[in-house]
C-alpha cells in the first residue's frame, strides 16, 4: 500500500482502515476508468485481520462519492457489523460466494462494461487472439447466469472461480479476485481490454491473426509466474491512483 493511503480510525483496528481506504480508492479508479453502471456493479475487500468480513459500497452511492468510511462492513452471512448500511444483495451473493470458496481472495471487482458483457453474451467467447488476451487467457473461467442473490446462484459461483480468476459471468459481465488490490485490478484491466479487442474483431469481415499453440502455452507459463509475484500490478495500480488522485478523487475520510 503506498504511503499516501496510511492513515488511520481510532475506533477501528489499522488494517482494516488501510483496507477501507484502498478500497475506497479502488472505486474511485474505477470510476475514473469507465467502468460503472451508476450504483449496480461493485468491489469488495476481506478485512484482513478479520477474514470473514469484507467491505462493499453503500447501495445507492456512485464510485465517485464513495469514501472510505461509507463502505459497509459484512460477514459471509450477510450481516452488517458496525453503523448500518443498504447493502446489494446481488453484490453479497457474488462477493460472499467468492470469499466462501477462496481463502486466497482478498479482493473482488464485478462490471457490467459494455465490451465485458458483450462478450458475456457468447459461450466461451474469449479466444487467444490478442497480446491483451494471452496474459488472462489461462486463468479465464465461464460461469452459467443463475437466479440473482439466491443461495444457489452464491454456491454455484464458488464452484466456479475454482477454476481462475477470471471469470466471464455469461449473460452479465465480468469478474476478477486476486490476493491484492493491485493484482485484481491488472486483471480487471487485461480482461477488460481482452474484450473489447474480442468484439472489434468479430467486426472486422476476416479471422484473425492466429496465435501459435507454443506461443500461447509460453505466455501462460510466463503469466503464471507472473501473477505469483507480490508486486503484481503494483506499478499500473499506483499510476491509475495516481491519475485518479489529480483528477481530484478524495476518499480517504
Amino acid at each position: 500500500m503506498s504511503a499516501a493511503l496510511r492513515l488511520t480510525r481510532p475506533e477501528m483496528t489499522d488494517a482494516e482502515w488501510q483496507a477501507r481506504c484502498e478500497l475506497a480508492a479502488l472505486y474511485r479508479v474505477t470510476h475514473h476508468m469507465g467502468w460503472t453502471d451508476l450504483v449496480n456493479t461493485h468491489l469488495s475487500v476481506r478485512v484482513p485481520d478479520a477474514p470473514d468480513t469484507f467491505l462493499i459500497n453503500r447501495y445507492g452511492e456512485m464510485f465517485d462519492e464513495v469514501t472510505a468510511s461509507s463502505l459497509v462492513k459484512m460477514d459471509l452471512q450477510g450481516n452488517v457489523l458496525g453503523d448500518p448500511g443498504r447493502f446489494n444483495n446481488a453484490g453479497f451473493t457474488i462477493h460472499s460466494g467468492v470469499y466462501k470458496a477462496r481463502a486466497d481472495a482478498m479482493c473482488v471487482m464485478h462490471t457490467h462494461t459494455r465490451a465485458g458483457a458483450g462478450v458475456s453474451l457468447m459461450r466461451a467467447g474469449l479466444r487467444p487472439i490478442s497480446q491483451d488476451a494471452l496474459l488472462v487467457y489461462d486463468e479465464v473461467v465461464y460461469h452459467e447466469y443463475g437466479v440473482p442473490a439466491s443461495v444457489e446462484e452464491c454456491e454455484a459461483l464458488g464452484r466456479s472461480v475454482q477454476g481462475g480468476t477470471c471469470v466471464v459471468l455469461q449473460n452479465h459481465g465480468l469478474l476478477t479476485l486476486g490476493p491484492t488490490v493491485p493484482g485484481t485490478f491488472m486483471r480487471m484491466y487485461m480482461l477488460e481490454r481482452a474484450c473489447e479487442l474480442e468484439l472489434i474483431s468479430r467486426t472486422l469481415g476476416e479471422k484473425p491473426v492466429p496465435v501459435s499453440d507454443y506461443v500461447i502455452g509460453k505466455s501462460a507459463e510466463r503469466m503464471r509466474k507472473r501473477r505469483a509475484e507480490p508486486e503484481y500490478g503494483v506499478l499500473e495500480w499506483q499510476g491509475a491512483l495516481r491519475t485518479a488522485e489529480r483528477a481530484g478523487a478524495d476518499y480517504r475520510r
